[in-house]
């Protein structure tokens, strides 16, 4: 059992696509269904990494913001009506929160590097957030965002050469499958809100900005990635059936993330 837990397509992939499902299936009827991407994401830290905090890397802080940011879409959810300045008021202070995340790097480069990085990565963070939280209430556009951001991601990592980061993304977009395909089985949509939608904007863009700044992810492929929850706004037809405009949303977001992939692969190949 062991040996299977330890398998990288388990880690990355099966287990975590498995709590999504579950997640999704037993607390969508509460509306807490969006909990299925943060349940992909945390399956894969604990069975590679563990929870640890201390010392407080860089990593580990993306860890600590990935399990606050749907907890405070919970409280989004339930407690508060959200207004037309929620999503930028959101992705301003998660872009504030990635700056503090990787402040230990970026204070190991030249002062203006380190300030086009780490604004660079604010920028991106504080988009991502509010432009996946713009889809909080299309719960099958936002089930597409949130599995191709996180295998976006995810592939992008992996292909500039940080396994551990490509796993954390495809965990992530195997718990937004498992939310996405529950609807698709049943028919009908099960609410994500600013659950989802923080779990997988916030996370993803920690990873995205992880893998740029300790990998070799190319800041060329960013702006590409940042386009994903933006495609997912395409026009889907209003007759089609669930899982039709499942397809066709996730195809619509594919392509952007299809976009940063090439430029991945094209600039490795120049370094090469």
């Amino acid at each position: 059992m062991e040996e299977v837990l330890n398998h990288p397509a388990v880690q990355a992939g099966v287990a975590p696509f498995i709590a999504g499902l579950v997640v999704a299936g037993v607390l969508g009827p509460l509306r807490a269904g969006g909990l299925a991407t943060a349940a992909g994401f945390l399956t894969a830290v604990f069975l590679v990494s563990g929870f640890q905090f201390s010392p407080l890397t860089a990593t580990r802080k993306l860890i600590l913001l990935g399990m606050l940011a749907p907890a405070i879409g919970l409280v989004a959810d339930f407690a508060f009506k959200p207004t037309r300045a929620t999503g930028p008021v959101l992705g301003a202070m998660f872009g504030a929160a990635s700056v503090w995340t990787f402040i230990s790097v970026l204070q190991q480069k030249p002062m203006n590097e380190a300030v086009l990085m780490g604004g660079g990565i604010a920028l991106l963070t504080a988009w991502l957030v509010a432009a996946t939280y713009s889809l909080r209430d299309e719960p099958v556009r936002l089930g597409a965002s949130g599995v191709i951001l996180g295998v976006g991601v995810g592939v992008a990592a992996v292909l500039s050469a940080s396994a551990s980061f490509g796993q954390f993304g495809i965990a992530l977009g195997a718990g937004a499958g498992g939310y996405l395909l529950i609807q698709m089985v049943l028919g009908r949509v099960l609410a994500g809100g600013a659950t989802f939608a923080l779990a997988a904007g916030v996370t993803g863009a920690l990873l995205a900005g992880a893998s740029f700044l300790l990998a070799q992810l190319p800041w060329m492929a960013l702006p590409l990635l940042a386009l994903i929850p933006l495609a997912a706004h395409a026009p889907l037809p209003g007759k089609a059936p669930v899982w039709g405009q499942a397809i066709l949303a996730s195809i619509y977001a594919v392509i952007p993330a299809a976009g940063a992939w090439f430029l991945i692969w094209q600039s490795s190949r120049g370094s090469a």
